[in-house]
């Protein structure tokens, strides 16, 4: 498995349409979810990229900088992992990994998200705490979670 971290004008375009693909995949279309997932973000973020051995993407997220998403915090979004790589421990690396890269490379202390409520154990296990209701959003429900660095 690679790992690999990049600021939107660093990605290739096949990095791009990869990453892009995947998000569609679950997001619009397993999780029946019409929405635009370019959301104006993307270029202000920096892209974690997890190729398997075949290098073909299995998982990805983005991470923003404060001010992107949230006025006061940094955020991390966008976590996929594909269908066929889910239930084999890889959500949790790359959640620290970018933990560990939004405090280093944006000096972040606190980290915003805005999970889909069924993961907030997931979130929850590495750090993050619930700090709103369970609210819709796109006809799914989430929750606003922070996480403080110490």
């Amino acid at each position: 498995m690679k790992t690999v971290i990049k600021p939107f004008e660093a990605l290739g375009l096949g990095e791009l349409y990869s990453l892009l693909k995947l998000r569609s995949e679950v997001f619009v279309v397993e999780q029946t979810c019409p929405y635009l997932d370019p959301d104006g973000n993307d270029p202000q973020g920096h892209h974690m990229l997890v190729y398997n051995s075949a290098q073909t993407l299995i998982g990805c997220l983005r991470i923003l900088p404060k001010g992107t998403v949230h006025p006061e915090y940094a955020s991390i979004g966008r976590v996929v992992v594909a269908p066929s790589h889910r239930g084999q421990g890889l959500s949790r690396p790359m959640l620290k990994q970018a933990i560990n890269y939004a405090a280093a490379q944006f000096g972040a202390c606190e980290i915003f998200i805005q999970a889909q409520a069924h993961l907030t154990g997931l979130y929850g296990s590495v750090g993050f705490e619930p700090v709103s209701e369970v609210y819709p959003e796109d006809g799914i429900p989430h929750v606003d979670m922070l996480l403080r660095l110490p």
